[in-house]
């Protein structure tokens, strides 16, 4: 869903701590529509039967949340009220949430950690037509689209062409000949997926290969993995 202009005239708070759903609420009032309709929630269930009894302009979604991800309702919406915005309010900050989130629909990510001045800004931004995120989300997000972007073509290499593959690289490949996921890698290096999968294409262009068997042959028969 592209953010537009919105009237503040329907919001749904969905947040499980009861100390910041208040705060959040309260934050809202204060630049929602006169009479506006300002409803709370603290679970997913309680969530789904809300947006289905009446329509919200906003929705303000906690990630974590006790009965699934906030992330789960964000993409369940865009099935069941697609007139409603989606901006995420977190604590969470990790690469994988933040693009699970965008993916899913949301126009915006928050940070709760924010004073309440930083978060009424961005608030009013998206009633302008913004797309608030928070800064530091911002600068995440920019640094993980060369990652995030489809694998770079193929460019063959010239025969007798050194290869030079950095430490890590050669971890990583030496994981891929032993027949380890992306996922659990990821955990074995305490890396995010993404570092990973953006290590792996590097590895593919640097030995002009396109799969993990290519890869594999190309670097066994280079010497590079014994």
């Amino acid at each position: 869903m592209q953010p537009q202009p919105i009237t503040l005239d329907a919001v749904l708070v969905i947040e499980d701590d009861p100390v910041v759903r208040r705060r959040i609420a309260r934050l809202v009032a204060g630049i929602a529509e006169p009479e506006a309709h300002i409803a709370d929630v603290d679970c997913l269930a309680a969530a789904r039967s809300r947006l289905q009894e009446r329509p919200f302009a906003l929705a303000l979604v906690d990630v974590q949340l006790p009965d699934g991800s906030g992330i789960d309702l964000i993409a369940w919406m865009q099935r069941h009220a697609p007139g409603t915005q989606a901006v995420i309010v977190s604590a969470w900050a990790e690469e994988e949430i933040i693009l699970a989130g965008v993916r899913a629909g949301a126009v915006g990510y928050l940070l709760k950690e924010r004073d309440d001045a930083e978060i009424l800004m961005s608030l009013k931004s998206l009633r302008e037509g913004g797309a608030p995120i928070d800064p530091m989300i911002a600068r995440r997000i920019l640094a993980l689209l060369p990652a995030a972007m489809a694998p770079p073509a193929v460019v063959p290499r010239e025969p007798g062409q050194d290869v030079y593959l950095s430490d890590r690289e050669r971890e990583i490949l030496g994981l891929v000949a032993q027949g380890f996921s992306n996922r659990e890698m990821a955990d074995l290096l305490s890396l995010s997926r993404l570092t990973i999968e953006c290590h792996t294409k590097n590895i593919y262009r640097k030995l002009a290969v396109g799969s993990r068997t290519a890869a594999v042959f190309e670097a066994r028969a280079m010497g590079l993995l014994p």
